[in-house]
């Protein structure tokens, strides 16, 4: 769902700030560490490819996930002076609880999977373990942290979403709007300017 967010701030950023007022904006961002978060989306996208393909990378799932998220906290951690970043660590950090809660796994509820076709339900029903998701359970520690909220039509795209994600992607809303409209509202842009 982090993508979600990221495209929806980029639109309504352009629309807002102009589009070369925004992209002036996002030209003079400077993170601590930046190319952490890139790097984090590539390697999950290739463990995702990967995994299915291969059984000793899906007996490490759990734990690689876990040194994603504890990596991700850190970097956000680093750059809590950034607009929105604060929010983005709690959300990020509520789908961490309950991701270690629950052996490395986030929960989904069975009836919202079911939102997403038959298939992704029933290897769910079978204790099947899709990427990083695991069906929720009655022994399911902190259930109400876990996906639960289907996002179906007219949203342009099937998803189930946990609050973890909900909170995230209002903290990247925020920071997007924060740096890609302020030079149409007089401010500094690039928000905070530190790098490593």
């Amino acid at each position: 769902m982090i993508y979600d967010g990221i495209v929806i701030g980029l639109i309504v950023g352009l629309i807002r700030g102009g589009v070369f007022g925004a992209l002036r904006g996002l030209s003079r961002l400077k993170l601590v560490a930046g190319w952490v978060f890139p790097a984090l989306l590539v390697f999950q996208f290739v463990y995702f490819y990967f995994q299915g393909r291969n059984e000793a990378l899906q007996q490490y799932t759990g734990i690689s996930i876990m040194v994603i998220y504890v990596i991700g906290l850190l970097f956000v951690g680093l750059n809590h002076k950034q607009p929105g970043f604060k929010t983005i660590f709690v959300g990020v950090f509520l789908n961490f609880l309950v991701m270690v809660l629950n052996g490395g796994a986030m929960p989904v509820s069975l009836e919202a999977a079911s939102t997403l076709g038959s298939y992704y339900a029933d290897m769910l029903q079978n204790n099947d373990v899709v990427y990083k998701h695991a069906k929720l359970m009655e022994d399911t520690r902190l259930p109400f942290l876990g996906d639960i909220i289907p996002i179906v039509a007219p949203y342009p795209r099937q998803v189930i979403i946990s609050i973890g994600d909900i909170v995230m992607n209002v903290g990247i809303f925020m920071f997007l709007q924060k740096i890609m409209t302020a030079e149409k509202k007089g401010l500094p842009s690039g928000a905070v300017s530190t790098q490593a």
